[in-house]
């Protein structure tokens, strides 16, 4: 990791740039398979199946035999923890629900909103190196309590033509209604477009590899909502000398074994915390098996040494991390500064990878500086809200000249006689 000490505010911007992959070479790569997707359908998806996962599944559609299969050779043990991590996601996601608004906001109006289930959802799991059953959790569980009525899942086969039994049993388990055996690009562009056997969903959700991603950009450009927009996973560490030096490293490493392109940065105050750091980086680099990678992460990423406090929350909120572990002595009040994250790890005891996985949260956060202005995935994002209004005849009668006034103002006079004809029927 490149130490960088008291830099001025005028370089930031510079120094806290995510790591660039050029996507200009796959962009034209994604969206041709998206167009014979969208023309061909199944037969596309087939292809595309053999060509980039090199295996061709009898059936695309997962069978309840197979999800039972799955559930039977499953470890207990696992079973057990995905239970546990479903019971907490599903408490705190059912925390949300809005009892809504309904008020008269003058006498004879009343205007009230509704939160209401996008009626169908897209999950996407990733299943290559690291099949993230959790994201299965995080994405199922509140489109179940939104009441979304089709939650349909798509994931990567095996070279058996198999998906991960965890992810089976996950999906089982949080309530998803399809499951279908597609990776990729082709994966993102059947719950787009829909096919003979995908359903066309409304809005996909979901983490993925960079054409993955590319897919997501172009699809949401005008043919389905997407959760939001995503790069390579990061987190930041605040810490001082009151940190654990084991806990940062061990932190720093959790997200850097994502990919090598995923980012971790540390802002301390402390030279010795950073020494520390980084002996035990070396020290848990030798028995991690995701080794390489995590080296490549951690080549471009970066220590800040600075002054104080202050400066390490100005320049986390310039950076907005995916990610946020604070270990400092005065983590609380720190905590209540923070305006740009993702999601907010904080004292000495609370690691990110418990929000990855069972501590209630939700592990789909906007990544690459997107928490200036995006939340991660909650209830809410798989709502719509609906507003209702309903005017009686005196509520118009008041209200009426009002409306009147300002569509003349706007030289909207149809707008106008919408109401004057109204207001005429009133006081005949």
């Amino acid at each position: 990791m490149q130490i960088i000490r008291n830099p001025e505010v005028k370089e930031w911007g510079e120094l806290l740039k995510r790591p660039m992959m050029d996507t200009s070479s796959l962009n034209a790569t994604v969206k041709g398979v998206l167009e014979e997707i969208r023309k061909e359908g199944d037969r596309a998806v087939k292809k595309y199946t053999l060509q980039f996962d090199k295996v061709l599944p009898e059936n695309i559609r997962v069978s309840a035999e197979e999800i039972d299969q799955a559930e039977a050779e499953l470890d207990s043990e696992l079973k057990k923890a995905i239970e546990v991590a479903a019971d907490n996601i599903r408490l705190f996601h059912e925390a949300q629900k809005s009892k809504g608004v309904d008020l008269e906001t003058s006498a004879g109006v009343r205007c009230w909103q509704i939160g209401v289930g996008i009626q169908k959802v897209g999950l996407y799991i990733p299943g290559g190196s690291a099949p993230l059953f959790s994201t299965v959790l995080m994405l199922a569980i509140p489109a179940r309590i939104a009441g979304c009525k089709q939650i349909v899942l798509c994931s990567p086969p095996d070279k058996q033509g198999k998906l991960n039994p965890a992810i089976l049993f996950a999906a089982k388990l949080a309530g998803v209604t399809e499951i279908f055996k597609i990776g990729g690009v082709q994966a993102i562009g059947a719950m787009a477009y829909g096919t003979e056997t995908v359903a066309k969903v409304y809005k996909i959700f979901g983490p993925g590899n960079q054409y993955v991603m590319a897919a997501k950009q172009l699809v949401g450009l005008s043919d389905v909502a997407i959760d939001m927009p995503a790069g390579p996973s990061e987190v930041a560490v605040m810490a001082d000398k009151t940190a654990n030096p084991a806990f940062v490293a061990a932190d720093l490493l959790s997200q850097a074994e994502h990919g090598p392109d995923s980012q971790v940065i540390l802002f301390t105050n402390s030279e010795t915390l950073v020494e520390q750091v980084q002996m035990e980086l070396d020290k848990q680099l030798k028995v991690l098996p995701r080794k390489e990678i995590a080296l490549k992460a951690l080549a471009h990423s970066r220590v800040f040494i600075l002054d104080n406090e202050n400066e390490m929350v100005d320049m986390v909120n310039q950076y907005a991390p995916e990610h946020l572990i604070i270990s400092l002595a005065n983590y609380r009040d720190i905590a209540g500064r923070i305006v740009n994250a993702g999601s907010v790890f904080l004292g000495n005891y609370t690691p990110e990878s418990a929000g990855d996985y069972a501590s209630g949260t939700n592990h789909t956060l906007p990544t690459n500086g997107w928490a200036t202005a995006y939340s991660g995935v909650n209830l809410d994002s798989f709502q719509k809200k609906i507003t209702f209004q309903e005017i009686t005849a005196d509520g118009l009668d008041k209200l009426g000249p009002v409306i009147e006034t300002m569509a003349h103002a706007e030289e909207l006079y149809a707008h106008r006689n919408a109401v004057s004809v109204r207001l005429k029927d009133i006081r005949k």
